[in-house]
């Protein structure tokens, strides 16, 4: 059976807690291949202070900044679709957006495709946007290949996941935000995290290799920094929190009470 792994996401860096781990963790199959897609170049983000870019030159100096996030990983994608729409607009491109990615899923048939839940774990527009137009995409093009006499086993689209926060996980961190003066995160507040129910979680990867370097891929997001990272925060800790990764299963339907699937391709073989 194949390996291939798509990404889907709204602006670069959206993939660094998501999916760096994975990535690592099945790099060295021979199998195993990548394709990711970002639906805007983030040009409507934040300057961390100390970057050079500027306004008019952010949206190229991210996709940089994602090429050498990648690099800086060990794993580049085979194919990466840029799709240059407007940051924070996404909503504004409506169906075109699950035409877009359909178009991405029909010419790929990736195994598991990564993306947000309707939550956009920060409640970002483009996050639930793009996450919204993936789940509508994957069922289009899975509809497709049913009606051509396909199987998907054979032809891909087997899994579709959903990036989450566990809600345990979310108030431990926020005990230890408001314990270091960071104040609290506010769930109905655009850019604060998010948790779901732990019941809700149907995959839980746990990597101990390749943290380093799925550390350094993330500070590659310099102009971001400022957002990605908590002031403060160590390497160690920073580490610690990638070593976990987490997801609902959105495709196909998971049975209440399910075992907790340990990686994104467990039992599709």
């Amino acid at each position: 059976m194949g390996r291939t792994l798509a990404g889907v996401w709204a602006h670069p860096d959206d993939e660094c807690y998501a999916m760096f781990g994975s990535v690592v963790r099945h790099s060295t199959d021979p199998r195993f291949r990548l394709v990711v897609l970002h639906a805007t170049d983030g040009d409507a983000g934040e300057i961390a202070p100390g970057v050079p870019a500027t306004r008019e030159g952010l949206g190229a100096w991210r996709r940089a900044e994602d090429v050498a996030a990648w690099r800086a990983l060990g794993t580049e994608p085979e194919r990466h679709v840029w799709l240059g729409h407007g940051d924070g607009r996404l909503v504004e491109v409506g169906a075109g957006l699950v035409d877009e990615v359909a178009d991405f899923l029909r010419a790929e048939r990736p195994d598991v495709v990564l993306t947000f839940g309707p939550d956009g774990v920060t409640g970002h527009p483009d996050h639930v946007s793009i996450g919204a137009a993936t789940a509508a995409a994957f069922q289009r093009v899975r509809t497709e290949v049913a009606a051509g006499g396909g199987r998907a086993r054979d032809d891909g689209l087997q899994r579709l996941l959903f990036g989450c926060i566990p809600r345990r996980a979310w108030l431990i961190a926020q005990r230890h935000r408001v314990m270091a003066g960071l104040g609290a995160w506010d769930p109905s507040e655009v850019y604060h995290l998010r948790g779901v129910p732990d019941e809700d979680v149907g995959v839980v990867v746990r990597h101990r290799e390749g943290l380093e370097r799925m550390l350094a891929a993330h500070k590659e997001h310099a102009s971001q920094r400022h957002v990605m990272f908590d002031p403060g925060g160590s390497d160690e800790r920073w580490m610690k929190a990638l070593s976990l990764e987490t997801w609902v299963v959105a495709w196909p339907p998971r049975e209440p009470g399910a075992p907790v699937l340990t990686d994104v391709f467990e039992g599709l073989d």
